[in-house]
């Protein structure tokens, strides 16, 4: 026979047993939760913004990539007005409001890039101050997917250059050094970048270039994305020498020629897909541009933009320009 000793012992075990299962799943539950908010709150920040930097009679585009490390740490990626692509170690997000800083890349001076801003539904607002000092408001929209349902089907190549005079481009400084010597579109001299009046989407680009030793330009797709030119030959294929989507995608090698020597680009730009042969060798394949890059005309890569050639970091010379469109 079970004593009652026996019986009250049998029933406070199961209800301590029961009390420690009902304990432990709480608190895995409540720890799941919290977790879950943790992500959930970060995951509000995290993808890639495109700014718009204005002071009281400028602006200029910026472009922001924030994405999770792990459960709660957030990271990414900042482009300024110049230069490249720069990596955040941690992007300080709570309460909808976010802060990050880092080193001046370009800058003469030793201060560190400093970034505040503030969640509003989609949009993003704040300041930032550049290591001169200078203090900036800026605004933020997410930046578009540009995925294309199907590929495109191509016309036929227009050119852009006639070769006899600046027909259909312009100068973006107030000093224009470009001119149309024998079929060549050339800057002498470091000066003013140029433009085509005309703005395009998605488009096949045939362009040939030369330039001295030690010169620098490059050639931006929609006026945003910049595929490097720069005297490169024996260099390691990194993302800041020729044929580099400028601080995103390196070449898959180095095909630079001599300085002095004709070279080629054909680039075929659909959304944010880019594919790069410089002298017939493809060295970029259907790649992704995350971003806008150092020097872009704008920030909304929504919308057309035109080919830009950048004339201000020393001597280049063009030809053979032409553009193919979608049908």
């Amino acid at each position: 026979m079970i004593s009652l000793f026996t019986c009250c012992a049998r029933r406070r075990s199961g209800f301590i047993l029961t009390s420690v299962v009902l304990f432990l799943f709480t608190a895995t539950g409540i720890r799941a939760n919290r977790i879950s908010a943790r992500i959930q709150d970060t995951s509000a920040l995290e993808g890639r913004w495109d700014l718009t930097v204005k002071n009281a009679d400028s602006e200029f585009p910026s472009w922001l990539e924030v994405r999770h490390s792990g459960l709660s740490t957030l990271v990414g990626r900042f482009v300024g007005s110049g230069g490249s692509a720069r990596p955040i170690s941690k992007v300080y997000f709570s309460e909808g409001k976010m802060h990050f800083s880092i080193p001046p890349q370009w800058e003469r001076e030793s201060n560190d890039l400093q970034v505040e801003g503030e969640l509003r539904g989609d949009r993003l607002t704040g300041t930032m101050i550049i290591p001169s000092g200078k203090k900036y408001d800026w605004t933020a929209v997410r930046a578009p997917a540009l995925r294309r349902e199907k590929e495109p089907v191509w016309g036929n190549p227009v050119r852009l250059f006639n070769g006899k005079d600046l027909k259909g481009w312009h100068a973006l400084g107030k000093v224009n050094q470009w001119e149309a010597v024998s079929g060549v579109l050339r800057s002498p001299k470091s000066g003013s970048n140029i433009v085509t009046d005309k703005t395009f989407t998605d488009f096949k680009l045939h362009i040939e270039f030369r330039y001295p030793k030690g010169s620098n330009s490059g050639v931006y797709l929609r006026g945003r994305y910049e595929v490097q030119i720069e005297d490169s030959k024996g260099m390691e294929p990194l993302n800041d020498q020729l044929s580099a989507v400028y601080g995103f995608l390196p070449p898959s090698e180095m095909m630079a020629r001599d300085p002095g020597e004709w070279q080629t680009y054909d680039i075929e730009l659909v959304g944010r897909m880019v594919t790069v042969v410089v002298n017939g060798k493809k060295v970029i394949c259907n790649q992704q541009i995350p971003g806008i890059t150092g020097g872009a005309l704008d920030s909304n890569e929504g919308e057309p933009g035109p080919i830009y050639l950048q004339g201000d970091h020393g001597p280049i010379e063009f030809r053979n320009i032409e553009i193919t469109l979608p049908r």
